[in-house]
Formats: C-alpha cells, sequence, structure tokens
C-alpha cells in the first residue's frame, strides 16, 4: 500500500484512509479473534493458555511485528498464532477445529454488532449521520468496522493452512489425511499466496464476503 503511494498510484488522502483501516486492524479487530481462539481453548481444557499471556484483549499481547509491517506496505499481514496445546483437549481434533473455528465467528458477531450501532444511529440521529462531517466519519468508521470483519471471517474460513478452514475442515478428514497435511504445511502457505496475489479467489471470497457484510447490516440498509 505505501509502495503504491510512493509510485504515486494513491493519492495521500486515500492513504491515509488506509492506514486508519490497517490501525483498525491491528489494535482493535485482530486482536478480539485472536481472543476469542484463545478464550474457546480455554473453555475447551486448555488452561495453560492464560499463562501464555492470550487471554487477553490488549493488543499488545497479540501484535506481531513483521505481520503489521506486512499489512502496512502490501496490505496483507497476520497477528501472533495462539499457541494451543492440543493435547489438553478431550476429543483433540474436534477441539482445535472449534477453537479455530471461534475467530471467524467472533468476527462475525463484531460486525454484527457494528451493524446493529449503525441501524440506532440510523434510526435516532439520521440527519447526524448523513449531514454532519462527525456523522460521515462515524458511518466510515463503522462501514470499515464492519466490511474487514466480514472479509476477515470469510478469509480465515479458506480450507487451507494454516488459516481456521483447515482446522474446521479437518474435523470431518482421516488422522492421515491430517497428518499429511501438517507434513507439507510450509507448501501450503505458498499455495494461499498464489492463490491470492494469481486472484484466483477473488470471485468467491468478494460474494462471501458481501453475504456476511448483508448479514452484519441487515437492519442497517
Amino acid at each position: 500500500m505505501l509502495f503504491d503511494l510512493l509510485r504515486g498510484n494513491m493519492t495521500f488522502e486515500s492513504a491515509l484512509v488506509h492506514i486508519a483501516v490497517i490501525l483498525l486492524m491491528i489494535f482493535l479487530i485482530l486482536p478480539v479473534h485472536e481472543f476469542a481462539h484463545a478464550g474457546v481453548a480455554y473453555l475447551l481444557g486448555d488452561r495453560g493458555i492464560k499463562y501464555r499471556g492470550r487471554l487477553s484483549l490488549n493488543p499488545l499481547a497479540h501484535i506481531d511485528i513483521v505481520g503489521s509491517l506486512m499489512m502496512l506496505f502490501i496490505g496483507i499481514g497476520w497477528a501472533k498464532p495462539v499457541p494451543v496445546n492440543p493435547g489438553a483437549f478431550r476429543k483433540p481434533k474436534l477441539y482445535m477445529g472449534i477453537t479455530a473455528l471461534a475467530g471467524p465467528v467472533s468476527n462475525i458477531l463484531c460486525g454484527m454488532f457494528g451493524g446493529l450501532v449503525l441501524a440506532v444511529l440510523q434510526n435516532v440521529a439520521f440527519l447526524w449521520l448523513y449531514t454532519t462531517e462527525a456523522g460521515y466519519f462515524v458511518f466510515l468508521f463503522l462501514w470499515y468496522y464492519i466490511s474487514i470483519n466480514a472479509s476477515l471471517a470469510v478469509f480465515n474460513m479458506i480450507p487451507i493452512p494454516p488459516l481456521d478452514g483447515s482446522k474446521v475442515l479437518f474435523i470431518f478428514l482421516p488422522d492421515r489425511i491430517v497428518n499429511m497435511f501438517y507434513r507439507y504445511q510450509q507448501y501450503s502457505f505458498i499455495l494461499l499466496m498464489v492463490l491470492v496475489y494469481s486472484n484466483v479467489l477473488d470471485g468467491i471470497l468478494s460474494f462471501c464476503s458481501g453475504f456476511v457484510f448483508d448479514l452484519c447490516t441487515f437492519f442497517a440498509f
């Protein structure tokens, strides 16, 4: 993203909006996602996660410096993965899948909350929301907040390691297939990057993200 600014492909104002969106992701949305993983893992039996410093909504507990810089410069990044101990679970494969699913579900719930706030503002402060500068920025913030949560939920459900969707898929696969996935996980990450940058997934991701966005804003529009 910053490379586009330096090449003159993006205005300074657009760059500021993009930076604000990235900061929103790093300091608000990703911490909730990772906390959801940690919280569900704790409830399912991994009590040790409390002492690994991740059972927290503090963004500093979840920020990955390299992932944040990647997000800033090229638009795709990550937070620190939550270190879950499958050995602490009574049913490791099932509970790992549920723990993984908690992240995308938390994004959908957060998006719905943002949609509810937007719906309330439209009903009690319509003119302020759409005719004042402060209202416009509140609307823009909620729009980006809902959009990012919807996109993050959908993207993380791609069934390719290390994304959450792969662990949900593993619930339904034989152990030998799951072990094969883990054995070649470094190559699956390369495959994921190729699919993302070749735009092969753009159509299905856009459709699914739009569906989740519409679900979150059902009462607002």
